[in-house]
């Protein structure tokens, strides 16, 4: 059994389509994110970051060693049950990782960021949300023109660097971009959807964050300990955080 923590977010969803491609038992866990789970002394022990998504593996190469980053988890993942996602050696691995590296470096940060300056009241306006939006639209381009020239963005095939990007990529009309001038994007996306892995996916990440209780309000002080404040801060509204997102 493999014990997955984490919430809605696209790197928790990266990780919960992932063990659905490999097709290995697994718990969810709801961290309650949003009021300040990922902080308690429990948590910490599995990821002293305070950060989800985790992992912990207690029969495969993991021997129950909690495993953080979406990134790391990917590669063990990949590594551990489904070569052929990422390929043990040669060029095909390194193109894999090259855009696995991509999302999580380059790509989750910028898109990140943006979704930052849409939820805080009165930033959506500002130099820096649109800083952020002129890197999402640098991002939601480099992908586009890979998937021009390629079918998958580590290549030929399907790998963890396609289930890196696409929880990000649901973003697109959120951040306020025409799917009509991402066609190879948008294509790419509707070849994943169909997955019969992430449409489980999908309703696993439902049933984990179908807990009233983790959509109360904030509070200033939830929403100062999420964002990492530390200063108290404008207020944020979540509500579109429900209602878009990764699978979009």
């Amino acid at each position: 059994m493999i014990e997955l923590y984490g919430s809605g977010s696209p790197n928790v969803v990266k990780v919960a389509i992932m063990l659905e491609e490999i097709g290995r038992p697994y718990r969810g866990h709801l961290v309650d994110v949003l009021h300040g789970a990922q902080f308690t002394p429990s948590f910490l022990a599995l990821n002293p970051l305070g950060k989800v998504p985790v992992i912990v593996d207690h029969e495969g190469a993991g021997a129950s060693q909690p495993i953080f980053e979406s990134g790391a988890i990917l590669i063990y993942l990949a590594e551990t049950y489904a070569p052929a996602l990422l390929p043990a050696s040669g060029p095909a691995r390194w193109e894999i990782l090259k855009w696995l590296i991509a999302q999580v470096a380059y790509a989750g940060p910028m898109l990140g960021q943006l979704n930052h300056f849409q939820l805080v009241e009165g930033q959506s306006d500002t130099y820096a949300a649109a800083r952020y939006r002129d890197q999402a639209a640098r991002v939601y381009g480099d992908i586009e023109n890979r998937l021009a020239v390629v079918p998958w963005l580590g290549g030929d095939k399907y790998s963890i660097a396609d289930i890196a990007m696409y929880p990000w990529s649901g973003y697109l009309s959120r951040h306020g971009f025409d799917k009509a001038k991402f066609p190879h994007l948008v294509a790419w996306r509707d070849r994943i959807d169909a997955r019969p892995a992430v449409q489980r996916a999908r309703a696993a990440i439902q049933a984990l964050t179908s807990d009233p209780a983790s959509r109360a309000p904030m509070s200033g002080a939830d929403s100062d300990r999420f964002f990492g404040r530390s200063n108290p801060g404008p207020k944020a509204d979540f509500e579109g955080y429900y209602k878009l997102g990764p699978f979009s």
